[in-house]
């Protein structure tokens, strides 16, 4: 099952050093497996990313591959992450769409070394 994680990139930095995703963590799933409704999970990840921002900064969607939408999952589940290129300041009321981050392009965009 297809699930998208909302944070920020401190977010992804914490659970990126803690090796998984806390099944605390909020979670969307889409209501079937069409595009459409893999993207309206993702935009309402999206969304709920922004409202994770005090500053301006970067939102992070993190989509996952799980047996079990409500467990926590290894960061190895990651199948690819959706981030903004730049930051974004969360009072604009049009924000950009997010990038497509492959899972190796990680630490780069949270400055991490393994």
């Amino acid at each position: 099952m297809r699930i998208y994680v909302p944070t920020t990139l401190p977010g992804l930095a914490a659970y990126v050093r803690a090796g998984s995703v806390p099944s605390t963590a909020e979670r969307f799933v889409a209501d079937d497996d069409t595009e459409e409704a893999e993207y309206e999970a993702l935009a309402e990840a999206a969304e709920a990313a922004t409202a994770l921002l005090d500053e301006p900064d970067r939102r992070v969607v993190i989509v996952a591959d799980v047996s079990d939408e409500d467990s926590a999952f290894p960061v190895a589940a990651i199948e690819a992450v959706h981030a903004d290129t730049d930051e974004v300041d969360p009072a604009d009321s049009e924000l950009p769409d997010l990038g497509w981050f492959a899972t190796q392009e990680i630490d780069d965009l949270i400055g991490f070394e393994r």
